[in-house]
């Protein structure tokens, strides 16, 4: 039984290998040319600060990178249960970013594209307790929309031009 284990994980490496297959972010992954080489347009409000913070946060800072990438944040809140009173109890945050990547030289479009989550949250407790509860709701969303662009980024990336 392990023997065929060992055999089954050594064939499938075999077959990933012969397939193309490289890290991501290995030496001669795609999207090593990505890494601290994106600028990201400079946020405006809050919610635009704290998806800017996620894309560095995965992509590394810098002032004069390689690439520009350009968004356009959008979130809609909706109430999701109501009670009988018509009192709203809780409430999602749908986000979408619609994103383009530029190359930072001749400022010609590389790739662009959409992302959209969503997050929610409650309102049974306290004021204080609902707007940290939509803060933080805020916070969860900027990490997902971060995380798919990245993800549409490293994608794209063996595309780019060198």
């Amino acid at each position: 039984m392990w023997l065929s284990k060992r055999l089954a994980l050594l064939i499938c490496a075999a077959a990933l290998t012969g397939c193309g297959f490289a890290p991501a972010y290995g030496p001669t992954g795609a999207a090593s040319k990505l890494q601290s080489q994106i600028t990201v347009d400079a946020p405006v409000d809050l919610d635009q600060q704290l998806l800017v913070q996620e894309l560095e946060n995965r992509l590394g800072r810098t002032a004069s990178g390689r690439y520009q990438l350009g968004y356009q944040l959008t979130y809609e809140q909706a109430r999701m249960a109501v009670s009988a009173d018509n009192t709203t109890t809780r409430f999602n945050i749908v986000g979408t970013v619609e994103y383009t990547l530029r190359d930072g030289y001749s400022q010609q479009v590389l790739t662009q594209g959409n992302v959209s989550g969503f997050t929610g949250y409650s309102t049974t407790s306290s004021t204080v307790a609902t707007l940290a509860s939509e803060q933080d709701a805020r916070k969860r969303l900027a990490v997902i929309l971060a995380d798919r662009i990245v993800t549409r980024l490293i994608s794209a990336a063996p595309e780019l031009a060198e």
